[in-house]
């Protein structure tokens, strides 16, 4: 392209000669340009361009010199010869458009570097090479020149395309010879029909179907009938098997035509090539057959060898099972024992354990080891010695017991051994035993039952407790009277939770009816019923033990803080003494109403009248802090109770700033407000402590910022109730009810006590749900 660009610039600058320019525009081919060589010219003509020779062209139409002249300088005639600098490339393009160096840019040429693909450029100019005659580009054959050739030696494409399209030319044109043309033959290998009947063999159904149509064909000269789609295709196979031709007038007649032969030949040939399709079909048959054959032999080798080495594995069990049985006889001089007949079984059941598992356990355990086990519990006392073959049990138990099953699964009596073993030889002595069994000797039962619940099967255990223990200990509770009877209850029901569990409670019902009924005539100057009910606390569920104490507990300790007198000068204990200790026993909020209702009015009625009779402010201080040292630090802790102490000291204050009596004890103002000022700030010390302590707890839980959201009481939730429906939820300041805190939810006035809402209401306080309070407020 670039050779083609130069020459045809050339050819465009030679244009400035001192012809007459009027006339027609003529090419001239390219050629070389050398310093002081005539330039040579060949006129083109009107006429049809044929390929001639260079000899034959007239006189008018050989090359003529031209003369220098026009654009062309003397400095320009070494373009050729050397290389000048990039900065002198195309500059005769100023006479010009510039449409070359355009041309270069676009084509991705960059100044000051080589031409081609990686900018190597050359280093000699491009040749040109001057056409023979007058005919159009490679009308003379190649025009490739010497140094073209060395630098590309690759053939080149267009040639070859010219010389294939000659070829298929010459194949149109007639035989000037006339002669016949000879027939072309084509030769099916028998590779190729093997081929063919393998693709036959992979069509579908359908395609089936389709291979065994009847075809009738009658678009030749005579009627044809094929058996099959796919030979329609067979007749075209030889290119000329075409139908003959009509005769015409100037035709010739076949000499030799004989289609009787050509279609007895045709089905010969058709014949064979189905005989050679069903003799490959069928030799590919034999050899898969062959190979499947072989894998059959191999797999029924190998199921021969397993089979003879389970024959001789289920030989030598079938002789130690013998041998077991024989040594089970009554007369035999060498008896078979528990131990080493446990041994039998942990060598069958390492060496040959799939002939173990696929036997019949049962049956084998039944005629084997049931007589022995047997004969070793005939003399057994469970409560004398719990733990009796506990070992070699739990040995049986691992060589009986079915692995699909679980053991502890239901019961299964048929397919597993070790639970018929525990079930017909363990459980009769157990159940004889328990029938002969004293409930309050409940001890050497407990342990019994507790070292062999992890070997028996958990429905066996189940059954001794429900139908044999629990029936026992129900008799014996409908038995028992709280008031006769020297041993506690709990004594000899307790050991049994960790057993019996839940299957208890239906006994706490009638215990605690007699508990109740025991209680009617009881004085809380009598220890004993502490000692009694103490250790049901954590048995009973804690609204079952709450209503039990407010039932027969609490009213009793009203009735014993109502006969209480307090008398400064002379003060008896003993009732208080009977109330507070049952601390623990009942709930707080139990014990902080007694003190309300039975203790404090009379406690601060005595107090006022003493502090109006010219009293002595130390005794009245001592008093105080004696009375306040009587109670715990959860009791103190406790709103109603502050309540009534700070009451007292503003009593007492009262007393001392208004004069009351008369005569004032010097400093008892004093004393009085610094007594004031010391227990204020004890209490805000303790609150203090406890948020401290609540907080310490909070971070030893690891709750983090995510779990400090989550409401800790219902306080909490009550506030973040709030938050996400805006409602002010804030205290009653100085406000209480029954030493309960108010608040504000929104416009209505609420309490919480033991996580219930109470609202007031128009004559008392109303409990409520959560929502229906939010909806309130709204």
């Amino acid at each position: 392209e670039h050779a083609f660009l130069i020459s045809s610039l050339a050819r465009f600058a030679s244009f400035s000669d001192s012809r007459d320019y009027s006339a027609p525009v003529n090419f001239i081919s390219a050629g070389l340009r050398k310093a002081g060589a005539e330039e040579v010219v060949e006129e083109d003509s009107d006429e049809e361009e044929k390929p001639v020779k260079q000899e034959e062209f007239p006189k008018e139409f050989v090359p003529k010199k031209l003369k220098t002249g026009g654009n062309f300088k003397p400095s320009q005639k070494g373009f050729v010869g050397g290389i000048k600098s990039f900065m002198d490339f195309g500059s005769w393009e100023r006479h010009t458009k510039g449409i070359g160096q355009k041309l270069l840019q676009k084509m991705g040429y960059v100044p000051g570097r080589g031409l081609g693909k990686n900018a190597q450029g050359i280093i000699n100019p491009i040749e040109a090479k001057q056409r023979k005659g007058k005919g159009a580009l490679g009308a003379y054959g190649s025009e490739r020149t010497t140094q073209s050739l060395q630098d590309f030696p690759a053939v080149d494409s267009e040639e070859e395309a010219e010389e294939e399209f000659q070829k298929e030319l010459s194949q149109w044109r007639k035989d000037p010879s006339g002669g016949k043309k000879k027939p072309k033959y084509a030769y099916k290998t028998v590779e190729e029909l093997k081929a063919k009947g393998r693709i036959g063999k992979q069509l579908s159904a359908p395609q089936k179907e389709l291979s065994q149509v009847k075809v009738i064909d009658m678009t030749g000269r005579e009627q044809r009938v094929y058996y099959s789609y796919s030979q329609i295709g067979h007749k075209h196979n030889i290119p000329d098997d075409n139908p003959q031709q009509t005769l015409g007038k100037d035709s010739k007649p076949q000499a030799f035509a004989l289609p009787e032969l050509e279609h007895n030949l045709q089905l010969l040939i058709d014949l064979t090539e189905q005989e050679i399709i069903q003799n490959e079909r069928q030799l590919q048959y034999e050899r898969d057959m062959v190979v499947n054959l072989t894998h059959e032999i191999e797999k029924m080798s190998e199921v021969l060898l397993h089979e003879e080495t389970a024959i001789s594995n289920l030989s030598k069990v079938l002789e130690t099972v013998e041998e077991c049985e024989r040594r089970m006889q009554p007369n035999c001089e060498n008896p078979l024992a528990l131990e080493e007949c446990a041994r039998i079984f942990e060598t069958l059941q390492d060496q040959y354990y799939e002939e173990y598992r696929m036997s019949d356990r049962v049956d084998l355990a039944v005629a084997i080891v049931f007589p022995l086990v047997k004969d070793y519990f005939k003399n057994w006392d469970p409560l004398k010695d719990c733990t009796y073959w506990t070992e070699i049990i739990t040995k049986w138990k691992s060589l009986l017991e079915n692995d699909h099953l679980l053991s502890h699964g239901g019961q299964d009596l048929a397919t597993d051994a070790f639970h018929r073993l525990m079930w017909e030889v363990w459980m009769p002595y157990v159940r004889t035993i328990i029938t002969q069994w004293q409930p309050r000797n409940c001890g050497p039962m407990v342990d019994f039952l507790d070292s062999w619940a992890h070997i028996v099967p958990i429905w066996i255990l189940d059954n001794a407790l429900d139908q044999l223990i629990f029936p026992k200990l129900q008799k014996e509770v409908e038995n028992w009277n709280p008031l006769t009877d020297t041993v506690p209850i709990h004594s000899w029901i307790h050991p049994w939770l960790p057993l019996m569990h839940s299957r208890l409670e239906t006994l706490y019902s009638p215990i605690r009816n007699k508990l109740s009924s025991a209680l009617q005539k009881w004085h809380p100057s009598d220890s004993s019923a502490k000692l009694i009910l103490q250790p049901w606390k954590e048995v009973f569920t804690p609204g079952s033990w709450e209503a039990f104490m407010i039932k027969n507990i609490v009213p009793k300790l009203g009735m014993c803080l109502n006969e209480l007198i307090i008398n400064p000068h002379q003060q008896h204990m003993d009732p208080f003494y009977w109330v507070i200790d049952w601390e623990g026993m009942i709930s707080l909020s139990s014990l902080v109403g007694l003190l309300e209702k039975h203790f404090f009015p009379k406690w601060l009625q005595v107090l006022c009248s003493w502090l109006s009779n010219s009293p002595n402010y130390e005794e009245i201080t001592n008093w105080y802090l004696g009375w306040k040292s009587m109670l715990s630090d959860q009791v103190l802790a406790h709103p109603s109770i502050k309540d009534k102490f700070n009451e007292a000291l503003d009593i007492m204050n009262r007393a001392v700033s208004s004069g009351v009596g008369g005569y004032m004890q010097p400093g008892a103002r004093e004393n009085i407000a610094y007594l004031t000022h010391t227990e204020r700030r004890k209490d805000f010390q303790y609150e203090a402590m406890q948020e401290r302590r609540e907080a310490e707890n909070m971070a030893q839980r690891g709750i983090g910022m995510a779990a400090s959201s989550v409401p800790m009481n219902f306080k909490d939730l009550i506030q973040t109730k709030a938050e996400e429906h805006n409602i002010v939820f804030m205290p009653v300041i100085g406000k209480r009810y029954e030493g309960k805190q108010l608040y504000t939810f929104g416009r209505i006035v609420i309490y919480i006590d033991r996580g219930v809402v109470f609202v007031q209401g128009e004559k008392t306080w109303v409990p409520t749900s959560l929502q229906s309070l939010i909806d309130m407020a709204k």
